[in-house]
C-alpha cells in the first residue's frame, strides 16, 4: 500500500473526483432555464464533496477530518437528491441517471468507509487520551 502524503492519493477523494467530472459534464448539458437553478447546485454540491474531503486532510487531526468527511458525505446526499429531481422531472435519462447512480454509490461506499476508519481512529485517540 502507497503512502498518503496528499489528499489526493485518497481512494474517497479519487472517487468523488472522477464523479465530480461526469457530473459537472452532465449538469452542463442541462436546458438553460435550469443554468441557475438546477445547474448551479448540483455543481456547488459535488464540488463541496471534493473540496470538504482536501480541507478535512489538511486540518491534520483525526477528529476535524472526520467532520469535514462528514460534510462531504452530506453534500454528496444533496447531489443525489438533484440527480432525483432531474430524472422526476424528465431532465435525464433512465440510463444516464443509473450510470450517476452507480458512480454515487461508489463513492458514497469509499467515503463511508473512510470515515468509519477515521471514526476508529479518534474513537482510540479518545480511549488514550481519558487513561492518561
Amino acid at each position: 500500500m502507497a503512502a498518503i502524503s496528499t489528499f489526493e492519493d485518497l481512494e474517497c477523494y479519487k472517487a468523488a473526483r472522477e464523479f465530480r467530472i461526469v457530473v459537472v459534464a452532465w449538469a452542463k448539458h442541462l436546458p438553460s432555464e435550469e443554468k441557475y437553478r438546477l445547474v448551479d447546485q448540483t455543481i456547488r454540491a459535488v464540488r463541496s464533496i471534493t473540496a470538504n474531503i482536501a480541507e478535512g486532510f489538511g486540518r491534520q487531526h483525526p477528529q476535524e477530518n472526520l467532520q469535514f468527511c462528514r460534510q462531504a458525505r452530506g453534500s454528496l446526499m444533496e447531489v443525489l437528491e438533484h440527480l432525483n429531481t432531474a430524472a422526476d422531472e424528465k431532465l435525464v435519462t433512465e440510463e444516464q441517471y443509473q450510470q450517476l447512480r452507480d458512480r454515487w454509490n461508489k463513492v458514497r461506499a469509499i467515503l463511508s468507509g473512510y470515515i468509519k476508519y477515521l471514526e476508529s481512529v479518534t474513537t482510540k485517540d479518545r480511549r488514550f487520551t481519558e487513561r492518561e
